[in-house]
């Protein structure tokens, strides 16, 4: 079974981007982002890999799913084959995505949709964002993630915009990368 990986930056106070989406105001040291993408290279943007020097394969993950809000920078960069081509992606939207390579749309039913995609043979699943879908597949996210930034946005995008009951995972991780970043493992219970 593969399991769906949230695999977010965030504030120090729990935030994924600043009220808008916007996440500049993230640190972005060149050495954090080599440890990451030394890590996961293939949560590297295509479109970054050669500025950045990322030439690795794929280690963990073969399959990105992720709101529309999330995919929709890529097409505003003339992108619409996503960011990760190099990986399924998956938006999660009522909206309609161009017919592109490894890029689909699914709506409906999200969590019957993701168990029957960590059924299938394959790597893990990389759960991009946002906020919302998160909260909608919390039962369903085996691990969390997060690259926990020294900064504090104050207010913004959840990590989870979740209202429903509480949900427990326990720390089997903690890291502390270049540039002050801390690299937070959890595993639900």
């Amino acid at each position: 079974m593969r399991d769906l990986v949230y695999y977010v930056a965030t504030s120090i106070d729990g935030f994924i981007a600043d009220v808008d989406g916007d996440f500049s105001a993230f640190p972005q040291d060149p050495a954090t982002l080599a440890a990451l993408f030394d890590r996961y290279p293939e949560t590297c943007p295509t479109h970054a890999r050669t500025a950045l020097g990322v030439s690795g394969q794929s280690r963990r993950f073969d399959t990105v799913i992720m709101g529309y809000r999330t995919y929709e920078p890529a097409l505003a960069a003339g992108l619409p084959g996503g960011a990760y081509p190099h990986l399924r992606q998956i938006i999660a939207t009522h909206r309609s995505v161009p017919d592109t390579p490894n890029l689909a749309a699914i709506s409906g039913d999200l969590p019957a949709h993701i168990a029957r995609l960590k059924g299938q043979p394959g790597r893990d699943i990389w759960l991009c964002g946002g906020a919302d879908l998160a909260a909608q597949l919390i039962d369903h996210i085996d691990e969390f993630q997060i690259k926990v930034n020294p900064v504090v946005l104050g207010s913004g995008i959840p990590l989870v915009s979740m209202s429903g009951p509480s949900v427990g995972f326990r720390l089997t991780g903690s890291e502390l990368l270049p540039g002050g970043v801390a690299l937070l493992t959890y595993r639900a219970r």
